[in-house]
């Protein structure tokens, strides 16, 4: 029931997700029954693989997380407990994002060895997509918390994309080892000393994110946050700039038209809708974001990225590795408290 429409696009994108999946998904919509039943008899692909557990009560976008976690009957609390539960092994909501988060992880709860879980998103580099990690779920982090994110980054990096040693990155205002706060060079020092999923590289800058230097960045939430709506921002930039340009003349409309296959193929590869899915790592279920003004495309991608989690088995491999580098800790490799 959330995002800017609602079941009018969530339940179109799940029978899209379904093109992708090759019938590997079922679904449980958790919402207003009179609203879901007649869109649902529009696609026959969901017919025998879609259950609706009504509910009237809906958590709105403007509603506080702390208000929304003590309310037991809505849509999103009732969805999130499915997974608790078993019932679902995953959950997509394109709903208001505090309350998921809160909600998800007092419901949920983390996974052993995580303390905090991290908002996840793949962004295009130039060098292919690369993982970055915290994107504003948790404002103020310690070094402990960004050897965690380390792992979990690492983690889907490698079961989702493929990638057999993942590079990692921290995002810092220098690639020199001196730069940046304490627990920023305390992170690296514990990453460049312990065995994790991935390969330490080093330093990356605000300006090396869309080089693609590595295959994950890790980050605070707050910095995380202020990097990716910049990215956004200057992206939707060069975007008008280049319609403008187009537009300005007869000779710059001719161009355009001349170059539209190269144009379409940018376009496709700069595709927000495409890279849709923000995912919560680190809690005992998996729990991805919609963002809530998406298309049906956008809403399908974001069921492919739970869809994906689960059936790569991601929050197994999670707690395998935190498993092995909490061993580490124990056996004195580390620095003595790096994993709470």
């Amino acid at each position: 029931m959330g995002g800017d429409f609602g079941p009018e696009v969530v339940i179109p994108a799940a029978a899209l997700a379904l093109d992708d999946m090759s019938g590997k998904i079922s679904y449980i919509f958790f919402g207003d029954e009179n609203r879901i039943k007649p869109l649902l008899g529009k696609y026959k692909v969901l017919e025998g693989i879609s259950e609706i557990h009504h509910t009237s009560g809906i958590v709105t976008n403007d509603e506080k997380p702390s208000v929304a976690i003590r309310r037991k009957d809505t849509s999103l609390r009732l969805a999130i407990e499915a997974v608790k539960e078993g019932r679902a092994q995953s959950i997509v909501s394109a709903g208001n994002t505090g309350a998921l988060m809160a909600t998800a992880k007092l419901v949920l709860r983390c996974l052993p060895g995580i303390k905090r879980p991290a908002l996840a998103s793949v962004l295009p580099t130039r060098q292919g997509d690369t993982v970055m990690l915290d994107l504003g779920a948790n404002l103020v982090c310690d070094a402990q918390m960004l050897v965690q994110f380390a792992v979990l980054g690492s983690v889907y990096a490698r079961v989702v994309k493929g990638i057999d040693t993942p590079r990692v990155g921290i995002l810092n205002v220098g690639s020199e080892d001196m730069k940046g706060p304490d627990l920023v060079r305390e992170a690296a020092s514990i990453l460049t000393n312990i065995v994790f999923p991935g390969d330490y590289y080093g330093f990356v800058e605000g300006d090396d994110l869309a080089e693609g230097l590595v295959d994950v960045v890790v980050t605070d939430g707050f910095t995380g946050n202020i990097a990716l709506k910049v990215a956004e921002g200057v992206s939707k930039l060069t975007s008008h700039y280049m319609k403008e340009a187009f537009l300005s003349s007869l000779p710059a409309k001719m161009g355009a038209v001349l170059a539209g296959c190269a144009l379409k193929k940018v376009k496709k590869r700069m595709d927000p809708r495409y890279y849709n899915g923000g995912m919560f790592l680190g809690l005992d279920g998996i729990c991805v974001k919609s963002h809530g003004g998406m298309d049906v495309y956008g809403v399908s991608r974001a069921i492919l990225v739970a869809a994906h989690l689960v059936e790569q088995g991601y929050n197994s491999e999670v707690a395998h590795e935190i498993a092995l580098v909490m061993n580490q800790q124990s056996n004195g490799i580390e620095p003595e408290g790096v994993i709470a």
